[in-house]
C-alpha cells in the first residue's frame, strides 16, 4: 500500500515539473555536426528524457544479464536433478538396479546435496547391497536439520541388518532426543531398555510415548503395570515391590503375575482381607492356577483342610471356567480328601487334558493304591490334549516373563494353549478315494447268460502302470485336478516382488535376543 501512494505521488510531481516546463516560453538553439536546430523548451526536455530512459534500460539489462544467464543455468540444472532424482526413485521401487545407479549419479551431478538426492543414493547403495554406501549416505542426512530424522532412521535400520544392537540403540537414543515423537524411535528406545532389564528407563520412555501421543492411555495402562510387576519381581527391596504392585494392580486388575505378588506380600504383611480382594478380582477376569494358589495360602498357618474349603469359594467366582475345578481337586489332593478331587474331576474326564490326566493317576495312587489305574493314566496323559501354558512367539515358559525372548516385545506372554493360533480357520480339504465310474456297455451288445460260481483266486499283483493309473484317482474333494502343463504356465507368469529398500524393516530376521535372565530376589526365595 505504502508503494502504491509513492507511486502516485511520484508521478504527480513529474506531471507537476512537465506542466510548469511546458508553460515557460523560450527556445533553445543547437548547433551540432554543421545540423542547426531550435526546438521548443517541453520538446527538448521530452526528448531528453526519452533518451534516458531507453539508456538507463539498456544499462540495466547489460548489468542484470549475467546473473540472468546464471539463475537460467542453475534452473535447468534443477530440472535435470529433479528428474533424474524422480526417475531413480521409480526405478529403486521397480527394483532396476543399473538404472538406479545411472539416475542416482546424475542426481549427484546436477542436484548435489539435495535432501531427495541423498535419499536416492542411499537407497540405490541398500538395492545395490552396499552398505558402506548407504551409511554414508544416511550420515550425512542425519548431520542436515532438516532430513535429520530419516537419516538416523536410516543407519538404525542398518544397524539392525549388521545385528550391531548397541549401535542401534544409540542412534535410537539420539533420534527421541531430536524428536519425542518419532513412534519408530520411541518404540525401539522402549524395547532396547526392557530387553536390557533397565525397568527404571523403560518406565521413562513409557511416559515420554505417552506425552508424544505414540500410544494411547489403556496401553500405557496395561504398559505400565507390566513393567512395575517386572521391577518389583527383580528387585530385593521390599516396600518398593508392594509399591509397584500394589499400583500395577490398580492398573491392570486382571495381570495374573502383578496380582498373586500382591497376594503374597499383602498377606505377609497381615493384610489378609486386601490380598483376597485382589486375587478375587483378578479371577474373576482371569482364573489362572497361580492365583489359586496364592488364595490357598493368603492365610499363613491354615491347614490343608482349610485351604481346600477357601480354593471352594474361589471357583465359585470363576464362571464355570475349568480353572475352578482344577484348582479344588488340586487342594482336595493335598487335603487327602480323593473323593472331592474325584467329583470336581469327573466332568473333565471324558475328554482330560495332561492336567487332569496326571491328576487323575495321583488320585489313584494316593486313593485306592491301584497302580494299573494310576499307570492307565499316566499313557493317557502322553497323548492328552496340551493344558494352557505361558507362550509367546512360539516359546513355551514355566513362568511368566515380562519380555519376550525371542522378539524383546514387551507383554507377550499370554496364557493360552500353545500352538493353538496354528489352527486352520475353516474347514480342512480331505483326501478321499474316488472310485473310477465302470464304462456304459455297448446298446448292441448281446446279454450273457448269468456266470456259473467258479472258485474265487488270489488277486494277482497289479503292473506298476496300472497301480500308478488307480493312485492317480485319489484327488482332493472339493478341488479338480489341473494338468501339469497349467501349473507351468502359472509358475511362468507370477512376478516376483522386489523388497522395496525405502521400508524401514530389516532385509533378515533379526538375531533372536537373549532371553533376560532376572536376578534372584527376596520373593523368589521366600516362595519357592
Amino acid at each position: 500500500m505504502i508503494r502504491v501512494v509513492l507511486f502516485f505521488v511520484a508521478v504527480g510531481l513529474v506531471a507537476s515539473a512537465a506542466v510548469l516546463l511546458s508553460d515557460q516560453p523560450g527556445q533553445v538553439s543547437i548547433t551540432w555536426f554543421g545540423y542547426h536546430a531550435e526546438p521548443p523548451v517541453p520538446l527538448l526536455i521530452l526528448v531528453i528524457a526519452v533518451v534516458s530512459i531507453v539508456l538507463w534500460s539498456v544499462l540495466l539489462m547489460l548489468i542484470r544479464a549475467p546473473g540472468r544467464m546464471a539463475s537460467g543455468r542453475r534452473q535447468r540444472r534443477s530440472a535435470r536433478g529433479l528428474q533424474a532424482i524422480t526417475r531413480g526413485l521409480i526405478a529403486v521401487g521397480s527394483g532396476d538396479v543399473k538404472a538406479a545407479r545411472r539416475f542416482a549419479g546424475e542426481a549427484k551431478r546436477f542436484a548435489g546435496d539435495e535432501p531427495l538426492a541423498l535419499l536416492l543414493a542411499a537407497q540405490t547403495a541398500q538395492l545395490a547391497g552396499n552398505r558402506p554406501a548407504a551409511e554414508v549416505a544416511f550420515r550425512q542426512m542425519a548431520d542436515r536439520r532438516e532430513t535429520r530424522l530419516l537419516g538416523l532412521h536410516g543407519l538404525f535400520v542398518e544397524a539392525q541388518r549388521k545385528n550391531d544392537m548397541g549401535a542401534a540403540r544409540a542412534v535410537a537414543e539420539e533420534a527421541v532426543e531430536a524428536n519425542p515423537a518419532a513412534g519408530w524411535a520411541g518404540q525401539a528406545v522402549l524395547d532396547f531398555r526392557c530387553a536390557q532389564g533397565d525397568w527404571a528407563g523403560a518406565l521413562a520412555a513409557l511416559d515420554s510415548n505417552l506425552k508424544s501421543g505414540l500410544i494411547d492411555k489403556a496401553t500405557f495402562r496395561r504398559s505400565r503395570a507390566v513393567l512395575l510387576t517386572a521391577r518389583a519381581l527383580s528387585g530385593d527391596d521390599r516396600a518398593a515391590a508392594r509399591a509397584d504392585v500394589l499400583e500395577a494392580v490398580k492398573l491392570a486388575p486382571g495381570l495374573v503375575p502383578a496380582a498373586a505378588l500382591a497376594g503374597r506380600l499383602l498377606s505377609e504383611a497381615g493384610e489378609v482381607r486386601k490380598a483376597s480382594r485382589a486375587l478375587e478380582a483378578a479371577w474373576r477376569i482371569n482364573p489362572h492356577p497361580d492365583l489359586a494358589v496364592a488364595y490357598a495360602h493368603v492365610r499363613p498357618g491354615d491347614s490343608a483342610r482349610d485351604r481346600l474349603a477357601r480354593v471352594q469359594a474361589l471357583a465359585k467366582l470363576g464362571g464355570g471356567d475349568l480353572e475352578g475345578p482344577l484348582a479344588v481337586a488340586r487342594a482336595a489332593v493335598d487335603a487327602r480328601e480323593f473323593a472331592i478331587a474325584r467329583s470336581a474331576l469327573g466332568p473333565l474326564t471324558a475328554a482330560p487334558s495332561r492336567r487332569v490326566a496326571l491328576m487323575m493317576a495321583e488320585i489313584e495312587q494316593g486313593d485306592t493304591g491301584d497302580v494299573g489305574r494310576a499307570r492307565e493314566w499316566l499313557a493317557r496323559a502322553l497323548s492328552a490334549t496340551r493344558d494352557p501354558a505361558w507362550t509367546a512367539d512360539g516359546l513355551v515358559s514355566d513362568k511368566w516373563l515380562p519380555v519376550s525372548p525371542a522378539t524383546g516385545k514387551l507383554d507377550a506372554f499370554q496364557w493360552k494353549v500353545p500352538l493353538a493360533d496354528l489352527t486352520p480357520p475353516g474347514p480342512v480339504i480331505e483326501l478321499i478315494q474316488a472310485e473310477p465310474a465302470p464304462a456304459p456297455a455297448p446298446a448292441s451288445a448281446p446279454v450273457e447268460p448269468a456266470a456259473q460260481p467258479v472258485e474265487e483266486k488270489a488277486p494277482e499283483p497289479e503292473e506298476p502302470a496300472a497301480q500308478a493309473e488307480r493312485e492317480e484317482v485319489i484327488l482332493p474333494a472339493v478341488l479338480p485336478r489341473r494338468p501339469a502343463a497349467a501349473d507351468a504356465h502359472l509358475a511362468d507368469t507370477v512376478i516376483p516382488l522386489v523388497h522395496s529398500p525405502d521400508d524401514p524393516g530389516p532385509d533378515g530376521e533379526l538375531a533372536e535376543e537373549p532371553a533376560p535372565v532376572p536376578q534372584d530376589s527376596w520373593w523368589r526365595r521366600q516362595f519357592r
